[in-house]
């Protein structure tokens, strides 16, 4: 494993770290907060800036955002996305520990899941292969349209069934996923520069749903599924759109049993199912 690798793997998990203490102080913030609603953006937005408690939580997912970058720029997308994942189980435990219940059974094993996830892959490192690749701008632009249209979708017509806490943490998860994956294709520089358009659009919209979804469930449920896809698609991005190379033989299948291990972790933490609203 390359030095550059290895301050990428620090860098992605004070970054993971940081921005899920985030996602708990914007929770319990924006959920004291009166009612937000995207159709008075104005009003919603002047309520959030004028709550030191969320302008807080902002700031520190800001600076853990500057650090993912930061890991972006030394290794590749889908070796950075899967250490962020692991960190839905710091989520877990802060905000079963603050809310003074404890893990269920579940929850405890997507805990143990992504620990090994993440200790698979730090193994799997030992291949190499922890640079990034290019991929065809073709076919990233149709991945983050395809991205932005289910995360639409999700919204208009899976709101009335999801409900939405829900809704908000799936349709902001893909918009966050939007966000990550133009954020490597900026630090690429050059042409793909352009892609800093994507990256606020994305982590605009990621920020404001789950705001709103914040509002309806609690901290774990919410932030949880917006976590699960915020690294779920770009992990299979970097692999399918973004020609990231795997190593070869053992070291690769290990990696690749990282990646689902870390992924399914999340999913168990991030299921909806007998989570308290706040």
């Amino acid at each position: 494993m390359s030095i550059s690798t290895a301050v990428a793997i620090v860098l992605a998990l004070l970054s993971t770290t940081l921005t899920n203490l985030a996602y708990l102080r914007e929770h319990d913030a924006a959920a004291a907060l009166p009612v937000l609603s995207m159709r008075r953006p104005v009003h919603s937005v002047q309520l959030l800036l004028g709550d030191r408690s969320w302008l807080l939580g902002f700031a520190m997912e800001s600076t853990g955002f500057l650090l993912y970058a930061a890991a972006l720029a030394l290794a590749s997308l889908s070796l950075v996305q899967s250490i962020n994942a692991g960190g839905i189980g710091v989520l877990a435990y802060v905000s079963t520990h603050l809310s003074r219940r404890r893990l269920s059974r579940r929850e405890l094993v997507g805990v143990l899941v992504s620990f090994l996830g993440l200790l698979a892959l730090a193994v799997s490192l030992v291949g190499g292969s922890g640079e990034g690749g290019r991929g065809p701008t073709a076919a990233v632009l149709l991945w983050l349209g395809a991205s932005g249209a289910v995360a639409l979708l999700v919204l208009l017509v899976g709101r009335a069934f999801l409900g939405l806490a829900v809704a908000a943490g799936v349709a902001g998860g893909l918009f966050f996923a939007i966000g990550d994956i133009s954020t490597k294709l900026v630090t690429e520089g050059g042409a793909r520069i352009g892609f800093l358009l994507t990256l606020v659009l994305g982590y605009t919209l990621g920020t404001v749903l789950l705001q709103l979804g914040y509002q309806a469930g609690g901290a774990l449920m919410v932030a949880g599924l917006a976590t699960l896809l915020t690294n779920a698609i770009p992990i299979a991005a970097g692999t399918i759109v973004l020609d990231e190379p795997v190593p070869g033989g053992a070291f690769g299948g290990l990696r690749v049993l990282a990646f689902a291990a870390v992924t399914a972790g999340a999913f168990l933490l991030a299921r909806p199912e007998d989570q308290p609203a706040t």
